[in-house]
């Protein structure tokens, strides 16, 4: 399928009203970005982009703690409560940001055209951008968005965007890329009505890091302790992706196996931290819901650091570089992929656009952990009993002497502290 973007003055053209002509006109100069945030969550997209020196007109959310979260870190900002009644975007808005829920997409992968796709909140991001004409379009997602329905509804998003003659790029990038020890991995869909998005997501190249240097025995290491059966997640210094968890609130982050052999889980402080907030950005949600809550809200929000490297690239486009591409094969969208040009490509891009300086796990972890708990332990032992996985060496005997430590020793008396590695 070929792209089909109308040309720029066209745009300008068919757009009767001076100030969103002007806002077309504005987003082509690389400058500061009028935004508008739809299920903006904690606001990670927002923070980042702010780093980067653009502003935030608008955010629309409905989780009552996420709210809390949001009117009380941008305080100056017009809040909304509900997407489906949000009748049209400020007319300053010149990017509209998005991380809607996964979910949707399931219905919208079983229906035809964006028609079908109105039926999902993820259609309420159309219908605003349609009737707007917003220049720029960025949404982000889990790599599952990728294959869910056999890749339909990927294939309807994009058609969505074509049909509204976007330009679109997409690209999974890692969150290890900008020195964040947390290895998570998100797709960040970037489309645009007057330039071309490649020069903001493939305008950088680090090259992946190859996991076998990775050194497991002198690292700490995260796992999943709620699995064990079917999975792992093992992440050599870094924690597998936080999670948003059960809807119920109860908390479930990974645990860590520290090169002390300790086992333990990290304070709600840090994983604010790992996705790049500050300590306690989360807690006015607590005004209106138990402190269990917030770790959902730190599982779902977005990188900052990864908003902000796009931030600061839609403020200054770089060159496109030269990447591998090939025709997109079927139903199997790739990791990397745009329409510019000569229809959908798959491009063989790493999930590495740059390499911050690395912070390792047991050094980025600032407040004290509390131990894996004797009932945690035991419940994850025991799924691995039935387990066909093959563990990394020396792990399950480290979690049985971390139990038998834990029987052994009055925790409840005793403050936990990181021992010396």
């Amino acid at each position: 399928m070929t792209n089909k973007g109308a040309p720029e003055a066209q745009q300008l053209k068919n757009t009767s009203d001076p100030k969103r002509a002007g806002a077309l006109a504005g987003a082509r100069k690389g400058t500061q970005h009028e935004i508008t945030g739809l299920f903006a969550g904690i606001g990670g997209l927002e923070r980042g982009l702010h780093r980067a020196g653009h502003r935030t007109v608008l955010l629309c959310e409905n989780d009552s703690g996420a709210t809390a979260v949001l009117k009380a870190r941008f305080p100056d900002v017009p809040h909304h409560n509900d997407v489906t009644k949000l009748h049209t975007l400020p007319k300053a808005t010149t990017l509209v940001v998005a991380g809607f829920p996964c979910q949707d997409l399931s219905q919208a992968g079983q229906t035809a055209g964006i028609s079908g796709l109105r039926s999902g909140l993820v259609g309420e991001i159309f219908r605003l951008v349609r009737q707007a004409r917003t220049p720029w379009l960025l949404l982000e997602n889990v790599p599952f968005m990728l294959q869910l329905n056999r890749g339909r509804a990927m294939d309807h998003i994009t058609g969505a965007l074509e049909s509204l003659d976007y330009r679109w790029a997409y690209r999974v990038v890692d969150s290890r890329a900008f020195g964040r020890p947390q290895r998570r991995r998100r797709v960040y869909l970037l489309a645009s009505l007057t330039e071309d998005p490649r020069n903001v997501l493939f305008a950088d190249e680090a090259g992946a890091v190859l996991e076998s240097r990775l050194n497991e025995n002198k690292a700490a290491c995260g796992f999943y302790w709620t699995e064990g059966i079917r999975g792992l997640g093992w992440a050599v210094d870094a924690i597998p992706t936080l999670k948003g968890g059960p809807t119920i609130g109860i908390p479930s982050p990974p645990a860590i196996l520290l090169p002390s052999g300790e086992v333990v889980m990290p304070d709600l402080r840090d994983a604010e931290r790992l996705q790049g907030f500050p300590s306690d950005w989360t807690k006015p949600a607590e005004t209106v819901g138990r402190t269990g809550r917030r770790w959902k809200l730190v599982g779902n929000a977005v990188s900052v650091p990864a908003a902000e490297w796009i931030g600061r690239r839609m403020a200054d486009p770089g060159p496109l570089l030269d990447y591998p591409v090939a025709p997109i094969d079927g139903s199997r969208w790739p990791t990397a992929a745009w329409n510019v040009g000569k229809g959908r490509v798959a491009v063989e891009a790493s999930e590495w656009p740059v390499r911050r300086s690395y912070q390792s796990l047991s050094e980025f972890l600032k407040y004290s952990p509390r131990p894996l708990s004797i009932k945690a332990t035991r419940g994850f032992l025991q799924r691995t009993g039935r387990s066909c996985l093959n563990f990394p060496a020396g792990f399950l005997d480290a979690l049985r002497a971390h139990e038998l430590r834990m029987i052994q020793t009055d925790t409840r008396a005793t403050p936990w502290r990181l021992a010396p590695s």
